[in-house]
């Protein structure tokens, strides 16, 4: 997979993201894609080779490593990287969009006019390019979408973990009495300890990610209500000084007719 070409989709839709986005994104990347290609992918490494169990019954090991470990955590939290971030991809296809939108009207209108320069055209068009488009109307919608899918993706990616492995702790023993295992038999699990560390960190982070994503969404909502209602207050005043202009007006011709 590759990562660079991800985060810089992921940046260039962040530009148009709150302060919070921008944090969000700083964790998704440091705390948890760095730590799971630098660190994670080397512990699970030797997972399936140093599982072993006491006993020689061809097979056996086999079926108790994958009655155990259904789902790699490495392949698990990458999975849920590309589903947390495909949300966020959804931004950046609405700004395209209207920037491809934005291009051709532009366009047009300058062929129309046929007095902009091709200089002048060029700086238009690179600064439509560059420009950060308002947390408003139907970018506000997409934006507050991704960030409840987000959330949901975050959340059910946890539980599944949590279900499948039991917990979020690597024990050190496990019995399986699988078929083609002739008895009970105990396998182990190499680095219990240093794995458990590791799915409690990339846990934590994935709901530090959580507690952003749900603060940022409360953020949006608020200020979607303030700038409703403040249009609805500039609205009021608006119709109560013309209604005041009216009735001055209306007692000026009064006076004078009088």
């Amino acid at each position: 997979m590759s990562w660079p070409a991800l985060y810089a989709q992921l940046v260039g839709a962040n530009r148009h993201s709150t302060s919070l986005g921008k944090i969000w994104l700083s964790v998704l990347f440091i705390f948890r894609v760095m730590v799971l290609v630098v660190a994670a992918e080397s512990v699970w490494g030797d997972e399936q080779s140093d599982f072993t169990c006491n006993t020689l019954q061809p097979g056996c090991e086999n079926v108790c490593y994958d009655h155990f470990f259904p789902v790699s955590h490495i392949r698990l939290w990458c999975l849920q990287l590309v589903f947390v971030s495909t949300p966020t991809l959804l931004v950046a296809t609405y700004v395209a969009y209207r920037n491809h939108s934005d291009k051709k009207r532009l366009l047009q209108g300058s062929g129309r006019a046929g007095f902009l320069s091709t200089k002048g055209q060029e700086a238009e068009l690179e600064t439509l390019k560059r420009r950060r488009l308002p947390l408003a109307g139907a970018l506000w919608w997409t934006y507050a979408c991704s960030l409840v899918f987000r959330l949901l993706f975050e959340g059910g990616f946890m539980y599944a973990l949590y279900v499948v492995y039991d917990g979020f702790q690597m024990p050190r023993l496990v019995q399986c009495d699988q078929w083609p295992c002739p008895n009970l038999v105990d396998c182990f699990i190499s680095r219990p300890t240093e794995k458990t560390i590791f799915t409690v960190f990339m846990a934590t982070t994935s709901s530090i990610c959580m507690v952003l994503n749900m603060a940022e969404l409360a953020y949006l909502v608020a200020k979607a209500v303030t700038r409703c209602l403040c249009g609805r207050k500039n609205k009021k005043t608006c119709s109560t000084s013309s209604r005041e202009k009216m009735q001055n007006k209306t007692s000026q011709k009064l006076l004078a007719s009088s």
